[in-house]
């Protein structure tokens, strides 16, 4: 006996594959290639899939899912923390946008009620593709990333009411009849339900099940959960989708939030992608052949309307003008759930065959786009920052009393408080070096003045900022963000502004090195190289390795490691860079401790050179230091000697000073 779904899913996989690897190798997201796979096996296509209802069917299981685990990953801690820009530059992007879209459309001829259903589906971008985009480009971390996440999470949520609303736009039969009192009621109830599930029954009914330990179990539970609150939300009238959302935010606030994901994120990858399949499958390949004009230009609209009113969120929120150009051509796409509000629009009726069609094609095409629009938005925002633009719009207006000009000599300039900038910091407090933080988080610098840091609101990009840091009079730079492109930014303007500056810059691969250092970069430290050294000290040490054993082959790896990029500048450097010129050398520091057997001697005594192979070129003695010391010259406790030697020597003397 043969069945029908069966050979149809074989049809869809085998094909997904082959149009995925495609997708990898252009750098495409995957959510588009499910989409140009049902292009391809539906209907209007090659007609290869014929039980279409069953795909169907199999894709509302994909939206469930897909709900329930947007659910447990919802932080709501994680949003109070960005929670301006979630609230206020998401309600701003999502509000802006929906108003044109309704003129628009009304201005087409279409009723009211559709009128305002299409403009539920404009302002939603796609949370997969900018995740997917800005975790390969390593920027999620980066002010444009955060903000456009914390954007396209309020979109996301701000989609369930939207759900909602559906039905009584259409003036369905189901709720027409319902006063807007009893269908309160009904949420009302829902979320009461929720609230007891969440503090009363889950936690003591996943602790039971977790305590046998039964993986299968575990699953089990989790799936019965999910279908089940989905269920009960359909039974009183409301969204599925609302159901399956509502089951991961109950989940999410039990302790075996990350667990059940984990466990569930097989299924939804393999259901949700039979939603995006069979979205491919309405759309008519003949409709794309037939209107490429209106398709294209109704796209490109799209793309710049919902980037403008986006980056004009993004200014409204304070940031400088390149971060909110990034951000706004970051959520230029129409996104996931626009097509799940356009499902239940279509059963609903509230689309008709032509706009559907149109709707399918365009946001197909936005998502298309998306990865080469996101890629030229720098370059895009670099261009408009070369125009003659006020000083308040460029640099962003959220600490405008940031103005003032430093008056410190020789200090320290930290870009970026994260956890890099925050340990450079307390290191330099401890030290007694004076320093300055910029940041690009508003709420972070509002956070951290308060406590009595040195931070300051700005794109150290600008040539402005930088200048009001006192770079002119500063003698490092720590670069500590995560943005690539902005790193390499700094590290130019910075280099220009004082070529003496010692440039120290983040990075996390290998070939990020060769274009920092040709910029200007002094010191380039690779993540990817000293995780490493650090995974191997920590083994050697559980093997008992001695320390100074470990301590000579960390010396070792990290001199025969930067050798390949101290290659890459032969520009003349500092005494205390001259191992860069000799590979085999080190040119380090070491405190003279009062128990030191050298504290008391002269160096004459000591014969450092002689006896154990290292050199000293320097002491520093409280603020003074002493150069080229002579023989007679005493050591003193709490002296720092700066001496040169190969890595085995200066590890063989650690205990000496």
């Amino acid at each position: 006996m043969e069945i029908p779904l069966l050979k149809d899913i074989l049809i869809i996989f085998t094909l997904a594959i082959a149009v995925l690897l495609v997708c990898h190798r252009l750098r495409v997201p995957s959510i588009v290639g499910f989409l140009f796979t049902g292009l391809l096996a539906g209907p209007h296509g090659l007609g290869l899939v014929t039980a279409v209802e069953n795909v169907e069917l199999l894709a509302q299981i994909g939206v469930i899912l897909l709900l329930f685990t947007i659910g447990i990953e919802f932080s709501l801690p994680d949003l109070l923390e960005m929670k301006k820009a979630v609230l206020v530059g998401g309600s701003l992007q999502v509000g802006l946008t929906i108003v044109p879209v309704l003129a628009v459309a009304l201005a087409l001829g279409q009723m009211p009620s559709q009128a305002t259903f299409l403009s539920f589906l404009v302002p939603i971008s796609s949370t997969a593709i900018i995740l997917k985009i800005l975790q390969e480009k390593n920027e999620i971390g980066s002010p444009h990333g955060r903000v456009a996440l914390a954007v396209s999470i309020f979109q996301d949520v701000v989609s369930i009411p939207m759900m909602l609303l559906i039905p009584m736009l259409a003036g369905w039969s189901g709720v027409a009849g319902k006063s807007l009192l009893l269908l309160l009621t009904e949420v009302v109830g829902v979320l009461m339900f929720v609230v007891v599930s969440t503090k009363w029954i889950v936690p003591k009914v996943l602790y039971q099940v977790a305590r046998v330990r039964s993986r299968e179990l575990f699953l089990l539970s989790v799936l019965v959960l999910c279908f089940a609150v989905a269920w009960f939300t359909q039974f009183m009238g409301l969204s599925v989708a609302l159901g399956a959302f509502l089951a991961g935010l109950i989940i999410s606030a039990s302790d075996y939030g990350y667990h059940a994901l984990g466990s569930i994120l097989p299924f939804r990858d393999a259901f949700s992608s039979f939603f995006f399949v069979s979205i491919g499958m309405l759309l008519d390949l003949g409709f794309l052949i037939h209107e490429p004009f209106r398709v294209t230009l109704f796209a490109g609209g799209t793309i710049l309307m919902k980037s403008v009113l986006a980056g004009s969120a993004v200014v409204f929120l304070g940031y400088p003008l390149r971060t909110a150009i990034i951000t706004g051509l970051t959520l230029g796409q129409i996104g996931e759930f626009s097509f799940i509000l356009a499902d239940m629009g279509a059963r609903y009726g509230l689309f008709a065959g032509h706009t559907y069609q149109l709707f399918l094609a365009v946001s197909v095409v936005t998502m298309g786009a998306a990865p080469f629009v996101i890629g030229i938005a720098p370059r895009i925002a670099d261009a408009v920052g070369r125009l003659r633009l006020p000083d308040a719009l460029k640099d962003g207006f959220a600490f405008p009393g940031n103005k003032e000009v430093l008056s410190l000599r020789g200090h320290l300039i930290i870009v970026g408080f994260g956890l890099n900038g925050r340990n450079v910091a307390h290191a330099a407090k401890r030290a007694g070096i004076p320093y300055v933080i910029l940041e690009m988080n508003p709420e972070t610098v509002r956070k951290e003045k308060s406590g009595g840091e040195p931070i300051s609101y700005g794109d150290a990009a600008h040539e402005a900022v930088l200048q009001q840091a006192g770079i002119e009079q500063a003698r490092v730079m720590v670069v500590a963000i995560s943005d690539p492109a902005a790193t390499r930014r700094i590290t130019a303007t910075a280099r220009t502004l004082n070529p003496t500056l010692h440039i120290i810059a983040r990075t996390r691969f290998f070939p990020e090195i060769e274009p920092l250092r040709e910029l200007g970069a002094n010191d380039v430290i690779p993540e990817e190289f000293e995780t490493s050294v650090e995974i191997f000290t920590r083994v050697l040490d559980k093997y008992c390795l001695p320390r100074d054993e470990i301590d000579r082959l960390v010396l070792e790896a990290r001199a025969g490691g930067y050798e390949m990029f101290r290659s890459l500048s032969h520009e003349a450097v500092p005494l205390c860079n001259l191992e860069l010129h000799l590979p085999d050398m080190e040119v380090t520091t070491r405190r003279v401790r009062r128990t030191s057997p050298l504290a008391g001697k002269s160096l004459a005594e000591v014969e450092l050179r002689t006896r154990y192979g290292i050199t000293l070129l320097a002491i520093r003695r409280g603020g003074e230091v002493l150069a080229n010391p002579s023989g007679e010259m005493g050591i003193l406790a709490g002296d720092i000697l700066i001496v040169m030697g190969a890595p085995a020597s200066l590890a063989g003397v650690a205990n000496l000073f």
